[in-house]
Protein backbone atom coordinates (compact mmCIF):
# COMPACT_ATOMS: atom_id res chain seq x y z
CA UNK A 1 0.00 0.00 0.00
CA UNK A 2 1.50 3.49 -0.71
CA UNK A 3 1.03 5.46 2.49
CA UNK A 4 3.11 8.16 1.13
CA UNK A 5 -0.06 9.34 -0.37
CA UNK A 6 -1.66 9.29 3.22
CA UNK A 7 -0.32 12.63 4.05
CA UNK A 8 -1.26 15.14 1.92
CA UNK A 9 -4.67 14.22 1.97
CA UNK A 10 -4.98 13.85 5.23
CA UNK A 11 -4.34 17.44 5.93
CA UNK A 12 -4.40 19.11 2.66
CA UNK A 13 -8.10 19.90 3.70
CA UNK A 14 -7.73 20.99 7.24
CA UNK A 15 -4.26 23.36 6.47
CA UNK A 16 -4.67 27.02 4.93
CA UNK A 17 -1.47 26.90 2.93
CA UNK A 18 -2.50 30.67 2.07
CA UNK A 19 -0.38 33.56 3.29
CA UNK A 20 -1.66 34.48 6.62
CA UNK A 21 -0.10 36.96 9.39
CA UNK A 22 -0.99 34.59 11.94
CA UNK A 23 -0.74 31.21 9.88
CA UNK A 24 0.50 29.38 13.09
CA UNK A 25 -2.97 30.24 14.63
CA UNK A 26 -5.14 29.56 11.38
CA UNK A 27 -3.31 26.12 11.37
CA UNK A 28 -3.97 25.23 14.98
CA UNK A 29 -7.83 26.05 14.71
CA UNK A 30 -8.50 24.07 11.13
CA UNK A 31 -6.45 21.14 13.20
CA UNK A 32 -9.07 21.37 16.08
CA UNK A 33 -12.10 21.55 14.10
CA UNK A 34 -12.42 19.40 10.78
CA UNK A 35 -16.12 18.42 8.81
CA UNK A 36 -17.52 15.60 9.18
CA UNK A 37 -19.64 13.28 6.35
CA UNK A 38 -23.08 14.95 5.54
CA UNK A 39 -26.12 12.96 7.16
CA UNK A 40 -29.63 13.06 6.96
CA UNK A 41 -30.00 16.06 10.08
CA UNK A 42 -33.46 17.11 10.99
CA UNK A 43 -33.59 20.45 12.48
CA UNK A 44 -34.86 20.65 15.95
CA UNK A 45 -37.68 23.09 16.92
CA UNK A 46 -36.52 25.19 19.92
CA UNK A 47 -39.19 26.90 22.46
CA UNK A 48 -39.15 30.35 22.96
CA UNK A 49 -36.20 29.68 25.72
CA UNK A 50 -34.37 28.12 23.86
CA UNK A 51 -34.54 24.90 24.59
CA UNK A 52 -35.75 21.22 22.92
CA UNK A 53 -39.39 21.25 23.15
CA UNK A 54 -40.63 18.04 25.21
CA UNK A 55 -40.71 14.80 22.30
CA UNK A 56 -44.07 14.23 21.45
CA UNK A 57 -45.95 10.92 22.57
CA UNK A 58 -44.98 7.93 20.79
CA UNK A 59 -48.96 6.77 20.59
CA UNK A 60 -49.15 10.21 18.41
CA UNK A 61 -46.47 8.95 15.86
CA UNK A 62 -44.75 5.61 15.92
CA UNK A 63 -41.21 4.69 14.91
CA UNK A 64 -41.61 2.87 12.24
CA UNK A 65 -39.37 0.43 13.96
CA UNK A 66 -42.12 0.13 16.51
CA UNK A 67 -44.83 -0.82 13.81
CA UNK A 68 -42.96 -3.51 13.20
CA UNK A 69 -41.73 -5.08 17.12
CA UNK A 70 -45.85 -4.17 17.63
CA UNK A 71 -46.91 -6.30 15.10
CA UNK A 72 -44.40 -9.41 15.53
CA UNK A 73 -45.25 -9.02 19.35
CA UNK A 74 -48.89 -9.34 18.17
CA UNK A 75 -48.53 -12.32 16.26
CA UNK A 76 -46.59 -14.24 18.39
CA UNK A 77 -48.80 -13.89 21.50
CA UNK A 78 -51.89 -14.63 18.83
CA UNK A 79 -50.85 -17.43 17.74
CA UNK A 80 -49.41 -18.66 20.81
CA UNK A 81 -52.82 -17.85 22.56
CA UNK A 82 -54.68 -19.68 19.99
CA UNK A 83 -52.60 -22.83 20.40
CA UNK A 84 -52.43 -22.75 24.09
CA UNK A 85 -56.14 -22.02 24.30
CA UNK A 86 -56.88 -25.00 22.20
CA UNK A 87 -55.07 -27.18 23.93
CA UNK A 88 -56.14 -25.33 27.87
CA UNK A 89 -57.26 -29.28 28.90
CA UNK A 90 -53.56 -30.44 27.95
CA UNK A 91 -51.69 -27.57 30.24
CA UNK A 92 -52.22 -28.39 33.97
CA UNK A 93 -52.13 -25.63 36.88
CA UNK A 94 -54.02 -23.33 38.53
CA UNK A 95 -56.16 -21.95 35.86
CA UNK A 96 -58.48 -18.48 35.83
CA UNK A 97 -59.72 -17.74 32.34
CA UNK A 98 -58.93 -19.44 29.23
CA UNK A 99 -57.77 -17.30 26.50
CA UNK A 100 -56.10 -15.07 29.86
CA UNK A 101 -53.94 -18.29 30.82
CA UNK A 102 -52.86 -18.89 27.06
CA UNK A 103 -51.59 -15.26 26.46
CA UNK A 104 -49.91 -15.00 30.43
CA UNK A 105 -48.36 -18.78 29.42
CA UNK A 106 -46.88 -17.49 26.28
CA UNK A 107 -45.65 -14.50 28.26
CA UNK A 108 -44.09 -16.40 31.05
CA UNK A 109 -42.71 -18.88 28.20
CA UNK A 110 -41.47 -15.91 26.25
CA UNK A 111 -39.33 -14.22 29.27
CA UNK A 112 -37.95 -18.09 30.48
CA UNK A 113 -39.71 -17.03 34.13
CA UNK A 114 -41.59 -20.65 34.37
CA UNK A 115 -43.10 -20.28 37.50
CA UNK A 116 -44.89 -24.00 37.32
CA UNK A 117 -48.29 -22.70 37.87
CA UNK A 118 -48.91 -23.95 34.45
CA UNK A 119 -47.37 -26.70 32.96
CA UNK A 120 -47.58 -28.62 29.33
CA UNK A 121 -49.01 -32.39 30.24
CA UNK A 122 -49.00 -33.60 27.03
CA UNK A 123 -46.52 -34.39 24.07
CA UNK A 124 -48.48 -31.73 21.68
CA UNK A 125 -48.11 -28.86 24.42
CA UNK A 126 -44.87 -29.84 25.09
CA UNK A 127 -43.10 -29.35 21.66
CA UNK A 128 -45.33 -26.45 21.58
CA UNK A 129 -44.02 -24.93 24.59
CA UNK A 130 -40.40 -25.79 22.86
CA UNK A 131 -41.55 -24.05 20.03
CA UNK A 132 -42.13 -20.51 21.11
CA UNK A 133 -39.55 -20.67 24.26
CA UNK A 134 -36.80 -20.18 21.29
CA UNK A 135 -39.29 -18.01 19.41
CA UNK A 136 -39.78 -16.07 22.11
CA UNK A 137 -35.97 -15.52 23.66
CA UNK A 138 -35.06 -14.26 19.95
CA UNK A 139 -38.43 -11.96 19.72
CA UNK A 140 -37.18 -10.62 23.26
CA UNK A 141 -33.45 -10.06 22.32
CA UNK A 142 -33.68 -9.28 18.78
CA UNK A 143 -36.54 -6.72 18.89
CA UNK A 144 -37.67 -5.87 21.72
CA UNK A 145 -34.59 -5.27 23.58
CA UNK A 146 -34.02 -2.63 20.60
CA UNK A 147 -37.12 -1.05 21.04
CA UNK A 148 -36.78 0.00 24.70
CA UNK A 149 -33.10 1.17 24.12
CA UNK A 150 -34.98 3.46 21.13
CA UNK A 151 -37.06 4.81 24.01
CA UNK A 152 -34.24 4.97 26.69
CA UNK A 153 -32.76 7.38 23.97
CA UNK A 154 -35.83 9.05 22.68
CA UNK A 155 -36.27 10.07 27.03
CA UNK A 156 -32.34 11.43 27.64
CA UNK A 157 -33.85 14.74 26.57
CA UNK A 158 -36.07 14.64 29.28
CA UNK A 159 -33.20 14.14 31.78
CA UNK A 160 -30.74 16.63 30.47
CA UNK A 161 -33.88 19.35 30.79
CA UNK A 162 -34.43 18.33 33.95
CA UNK A 163 -31.14 18.79 35.34
CA UNK A 164 -30.65 22.05 33.83
CA UNK A 165 -34.48 22.99 34.70
CA UNK A 166 -33.19 26.94 35.96
CA UNK A 167 -31.14 27.07 33.37
CA UNK A 168 -31.30 28.51 29.64
CA UNK A 169 -29.19 25.81 28.02
CA UNK A 170 -29.59 25.96 24.06
CA UNK A 171 -30.36 23.00 21.87
CA UNK A 172 -26.38 22.43 20.63
CA UNK A 173 -25.59 22.20 24.13
CA UNK A 174 -27.62 20.53 25.32
CA UNK A 175 -26.97 17.87 22.07
CA UNK A 176 -23.38 18.12 23.03
CA UNK A 177 -23.51 16.84 26.46
CA UNK A 178 -26.30 14.16 25.94
CA UNK A 179 -23.31 12.73 23.25
CA UNK A 180 -20.58 13.18 25.83
CA UNK A 181 -22.79 11.28 28.35
CA UNK A 182 -25.21 8.98 26.50
CA UNK A 183 -24.07 5.83 28.30
CA UNK A 184 -24.71 7.41 31.71
CA UNK A 185 -27.73 9.04 31.05
CA UNK A 186 -28.99 6.01 29.57
CA UNK A 187 -27.77 3.42 32.53
CA UNK A 188 -29.94 6.31 35.19
CA UNK A 189 -32.59 6.22 32.78
CA UNK A 190 -33.04 2.43 33.01
CA UNK A 191 -32.10 2.32 36.35
CA UNK A 192 -35.01 4.36 37.62
CA UNK A 193 -37.59 2.59 35.17
CA UNK A 194 -36.63 -0.77 37.02
CA UNK A 195 -36.97 0.54 40.22
CA UNK A 196 -40.46 2.05 39.69
CA UNK A 197 -41.22 -1.48 38.32
CA UNK A 198 -40.20 -3.10 41.39
CA UNK A 199 -41.36 -1.11 43.05
CA UNK A 200 -45.26 -1.26 41.34
CA UNK A 201 -45.17 -5.31 41.04
CA UNK A 202 -44.32 -6.00 44.90
CA UNK A 203 -47.39 -3.02 45.92
CA UNK A 204 -49.84 -5.07 43.28
CA UNK A 205 -48.46 -8.27 44.88
CA UNK A 206 -49.11 -7.40 48.10
CA UNK A 207 -52.26 -5.47 47.42
CA UNK A 208 -54.09 -7.84 45.04
CA UNK A 209 -52.53 -11.04 45.06
CA UNK A 210 -52.75 -10.56 49.01
CA UNK A 211 -48.61 -11.84 49.91
CA UNK A 212 -46.87 -10.07 52.53
CA UNK A 213 -44.48 -7.27 51.86
CA UNK A 214 -41.36 -10.01 51.84
CA UNK A 215 -42.68 -12.25 49.64
CA UNK A 216 -44.04 -9.88 47.28
CA UNK A 217 -40.77 -8.56 46.83
CA UNK A 218 -39.29 -12.13 47.08
CA UNK A 219 -41.70 -13.03 43.79
CA UNK A 220 -40.38 -9.60 42.08
CA UNK A 221 -37.27 -10.62 42.18
CA UNK A 222 -37.32 -14.03 41.41
CA UNK A 223 -39.48 -12.67 38.43
CA UNK A 224 -37.91 -9.93 36.59
CA UNK A 225 -34.34 -12.17 36.69
CA UNK A 226 -36.13 -14.89 35.43
CA UNK A 227 -35.89 -17.36 38.31
CA UNK A 228 -39.05 -18.00 38.41
CA UNK A 229 -39.36 -20.79 41.45
CA UNK A 230 -42.22 -21.33 40.89
CA UNK A 231 -43.81 -20.93 44.90
CA UNK A 232 -44.71 -17.37 44.42
CA UNK A 233 -46.51 -16.46 41.10
CA UNK A 234 -49.31 -14.56 39.91
CA UNK A 235 -52.59 -16.68 41.02
CA UNK A 236 -55.48 -14.02 40.32
CA UNK A 237 -57.69 -13.02 37.10
CA UNK A 238 -56.48 -9.61 37.94
CA UNK A 239 -53.18 -10.18 38.72
CA UNK A 240 -52.56 -12.48 35.24
CA UNK A 241 -53.72 -9.12 33.24
CA UNK A 242 -51.26 -6.89 35.11
CA UNK A 243 -48.59 -9.91 35.05
CA UNK A 244 -49.14 -10.03 31.04
CA UNK A 245 -47.36 -6.49 30.45
CA UNK A 246 -45.52 -6.23 33.94
CA UNK A 247 -43.28 -9.22 33.36
CA UNK A 248 -42.44 -8.74 29.98
CA UNK A 249 -41.67 -4.87 30.25
CA UNK A 250 -39.66 -5.40 33.84
CA UNK A 251 -37.48 -8.41 32.42
CA UNK A 252 -36.43 -6.37 29.14
CA UNK A 253 -35.60 -3.52 31.64
CA UNK A 254 -33.66 -5.80 33.67
CA UNK A 255 -32.05 -6.93 30.73
CA UNK A 256 -30.96 -3.15 29.88
CA UNK A 257 -29.89 -2.47 33.15
CA UNK A 258 -26.95 -4.90 32.69
CA UNK A 259 -26.12 -4.29 29.07
CA UNK A 260 -26.13 -0.37 29.58
CA UNK A 261 -23.80 -1.01 33.04
CA UNK A 262 -21.50 -3.16 30.95
CA UNK A 263 -21.59 -0.32 28.49
CA UNK A 264 -20.68 2.48 31.14
CA UNK A 265 -17.89 -0.12 32.68
CA UNK A 266 -16.19 -0.51 29.27
CA UNK A 267 -16.74 3.79 28.39
CA UNK A 268 -14.48 4.53 31.91
CA UNK A 269 -11.80 1.99 31.01
CA UNK A 270 -11.94 3.51 27.73
CA UNK A 271 -11.66 6.57 29.24
CA UNK A 272 -8.71 6.04 31.18
CA UNK A 273 -6.78 4.55 28.41
CA UNK A 274 -7.32 8.22 26.74
CA UNK A 275 -6.76 9.65 29.49
CA UNK A 276 -2.82 7.54 29.75
CA UNK A 277 -2.07 7.69 26.06
CA UNK A 278 -2.72 11.77 26.04
CA UNK A 279 -0.69 12.17 29.11
CA UNK A 280 2.41 9.97 28.67
CA UNK A 281 5.81 11.08 26.93
CA UNK A 282 6.35 10.77 23.35
CA UNK A 283 9.51 8.58 23.00
CA UNK A 284 11.76 7.86 20.16
CA UNK A 285 9.94 4.46 19.40
CA UNK A 286 7.05 6.08 19.62
CA UNK A 287 8.14 8.76 16.90
CA UNK A 288 9.66 5.65 14.82
CA UNK A 289 6.12 4.08 14.89
CA UNK A 290 4.26 6.91 14.05
CA UNK A 291 6.49 7.69 10.81
CA UNK A 292 4.30 6.01 8.46
CA UNK A 293 5.83 7.49 5.26
CA UNK A 294 9.35 7.08 6.84
CA UNK A 295 10.62 10.03 6.03
CA UNK A 296 11.87 10.95 9.58
CA UNK A 297 9.16 12.84 10.89
CA UNK A 298 5.73 12.79 11.46
CA UNK A 299 3.14 14.85 10.40
CA UNK A 300 0.06 16.26 12.46
CA UNK A 301 -2.04 13.18 10.30
CA UNK A 302 0.64 10.41 11.35
CA UNK A 303 0.65 11.63 14.80
CA UNK A 304 -3.40 11.52 14.80
CA UNK A 305 -3.49 8.36 13.02
CA UNK A 306 -0.48 6.63 15.89
CA UNK A 307 -2.76 8.23 18.56
CA UNK A 308 -5.45 7.12 17.57
CA UNK A 309 -4.78 3.33 17.06
CA UNK A 310 -2.84 3.58 20.77
CA UNK A 311 -6.55 4.68 22.31
CA UNK A 312 -7.74 1.60 20.45
CA UNK A 313 -10.44 3.34 18.14
CA UNK A 314 -8.94 2.44 14.97
CA UNK A 315 -6.52 -0.68 13.63
CA UNK A 316 -4.03 -1.48 10.85
CA UNK A 317 -6.98 -3.09 9.11
CA UNK A 318 -9.45 0.15 9.36
CA UNK A 319 -6.53 2.75 7.67
CA UNK A 320 -5.96 -0.50 4.86
CA UNK A 321 -9.47 -0.31 3.72
CA UNK A 322 -9.56 3.87 4.03
CA UNK A 323 -6.23 3.87 1.78
CA UNK A 324 -7.74 1.38 -0.81
CA UNK A 325 -10.67 3.57 -0.95
CA UNK A 326 -8.68 6.71 -1.30
CA UNK A 327 -6.31 5.10 -3.48
CA UNK A 328 -9.50 4.21 -6.01
CA UNK A 329 -10.48 7.94 -5.91
CA UNK A 330 -6.92 8.94 -6.88
CA UNK A 331 -7.52 8.63 -10.00
CA UNK A 332 -4.55 10.65 -11.49
CA UNK A 333 -2.21 8.95 -8.49
CA UNK A 334 -1.11 12.21 -7.26
CA UNK A 335 -1.36 11.58 -4.07
CA UNK A 336 -4.07 14.03 -3.65
CA UNK A 337 -7.79 13.19 -4.28
CA UNK A 338 -9.59 16.68 -6.03
CA UNK A 339 -12.59 17.51 -7.74
CA UNK A 340 -11.79 16.13 -10.94
CA UNK A 341 -10.74 12.89 -9.39
CA UNK A 342 -14.02 12.69 -7.83
CA UNK A 343 -15.69 13.07 -11.55
CA UNK A 344 -13.51 10.33 -13.68
CA UNK A 345 -14.32 8.23 -10.69
CA UNK A 346 -17.82 8.66 -10.50
CA UNK A 347 -17.92 7.97 -14.81
CA UNK A 348 -15.89 4.55 -14.61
Amino acid sequence: MALDGAKQPLISGLLDTSPHPNQNTVKRRRLRRCRSAPTDYIPLNRDDYGLIPRPKSILGKLHPSFKQVALFLVIYLGVGAICFYLSRSQIKGEKTNGILDAVYFCIVTMTTVGYGDLVPNSVVTKLLACAFVFTGMALVALILSKSADYLVEKQEILLVQALHLNKKVGASDMLREMEVNKVRYKFFLILITLVVLIIAGTIFLYKVEKLNLVDSFYCVCSTITTLGYGDKSFSTEGGRIFAVFWILTSTICLAQFFLYLAELNTEKRQKKLVKWVLSRKMTWIDLEAADLDDDGVVSAAEFVIYKLKEMGKINQDDISVVMEEFEDLDVDQSGSISASDIALAQSS
